[in-house]
């Protein structure tokens, strides 16, 4: 159900559903689906331990399960949603970016990130975006759909059985973190989004039994939604996309702003931090003499004092063609300073990727 004032998406006239996946279902649809299909309820479970602790989607593989069955059970609740277009990797094949062609041949990304102490997928919540932040290369394709919760969670069972199967250097591994900060505005596809995250979270087999606390849901700051999502009883981490700390400004760089302004962008994180006990994480991308000044870091310090946050600092990753560049090291030192002044953590983020089209967006673009 839409929220009031909430922004909604339609989808396009005469275009498809993907079709339906075992990761769109409870654990009581899943064994409702396949009663209807003549199958014994308990069939259910089985094909979430398949799916869900196995990753394994190749029903030659579910010997548990009667040959006569396995076709249908496939055909009808494990479709292929989303195929490889390619990867690229770099930082020593530790970073790898996956570009996807889901059934409908739209394109999406997500990247897995090997760390030393973790690792880290982002996946995509839309193909497209419909924000429009002129900075950012998926804003200025537009949205071209909403995806569905299990093509969400695909992205990750296919990043897990990666990690698993020694596809990322380092040995077999576990994901510790995942953040929904790949294409599209996560809380623009709301419900697809919060079932993602219980698919994610759920103990095995029911879901992926991930922490809650390892996954980050970005807003540019649909208020609405964010009020919300602080009723789900969620403990994952917020975060929120200003970019600018006044109005003036952000009405430019994050167009939603003309709907809700900064403070009240604000008040709905201290109250999501509140309900769920857990810091705000807010994004300021440093863009070259447009955001970075020091009076704006001053007022951004001013803005966050006193609250449970944490900045994280992200040197533009330039598009193709674009006037937008990050900040000088200078001006990106100045404004951690004038930050730390006001006794607000601040971090500057390291920038993985640039040399694989690292900026979400820029591969899906490149393909076109």
């Amino acid at each position: 159900m839409p929220v009031p004032g909430e922004l909604t998406f339609v989808t396009p006239r005469g275009a498809k559903k993907p079709p339906r996946h075992l990761a769109d279902l409870t654990p009581a649809e899943r064994r409702e689906a396949v009663g209807g299909l003549g199958e014994k309820p308990f069939r259910a479970k089985q094909l979430s331990q398949h799916y869900f602790a196995r990753y394994a989607d190749d029903p030659a593989a579910w010997t548990d399960i009667p040959a006569g069955s396995r076709e249908k059970l496939a055909a009808e609740l494990l479709p292929e949603l989303m195929s490889v277009v390619r990867h690229i990797s770099c930082d020593d094949d530790t970073t790898r970016k996956t570009l996807w062609r889901l059934f409908d041949g739209t394109l999406v990304e997500s990247v897995l990130m090997r760390y030393p102490d973790r690792v880290t997928m982002c996946i995509s919540s839309q193909a497209g975006c419909g924000m429009n932040c002129p900075f950012c290369a998926t804003g200025q394709a537009g949205l071209t759909r909403n995806l569905s919760t299990a093509e969400i969670v695909h992205q990750i069972v296919a990043g897990m059985r990666s990690l698993r199967d020694g596809e990322i250097p380092g040995g077999a591994a576990r994901l510790s973190n995942i953040v929904f900060m790949g294409m599209g505005e996560p809380l623009a596809n709301y419900r697809r989004v919060v079932g993602a995250i219980r698919r994610l979270t759920d103990p095995e087999p029911d879901g992926l039994g991930l922490s809650q606390r390892g996954v980050t849901v970005s807003t540019v700051g649909l208020v609405p939604a964010m009020l919300r999502f602080a009723d789900e009883g969620f403990k994952c981490r917020l975060a929120v996309s200003l970019h600018a700390p006044d109005d003036e400004l952000r009405d430019t760089l994050v167009p939603v702003n003309t709907r809700w302004k900064v403070r009240e962008v604000l008040d709905a994180a201290w109250h999501y931090a509140e309900v769920s006990g857990r810091r705000i994480s807010i994004e300021y991308a440093l863009i070259k003499d447009i955001n970075d000044q020091a009076w704006r870091a001053d007022l951004l310090g001013r803005l966050l004092k006193s609250h449970r946050v944490h900045v994280n600092l992200i040197p533009l990753n330039p598009t193709p063609g674009s006037k937008w560049t990050a900040s000088r090291p200078e001006d990106e030192r100045a404004f951690v300073a004038a930050l730390e002044a006001h006794g607000v953590p601040v971090t500057v983020r390291d920038t993985r990727g640039q040399e694989i089209d690292g900026a979400c967006g820029q591969l899906a673009a490149s393909e076109v």
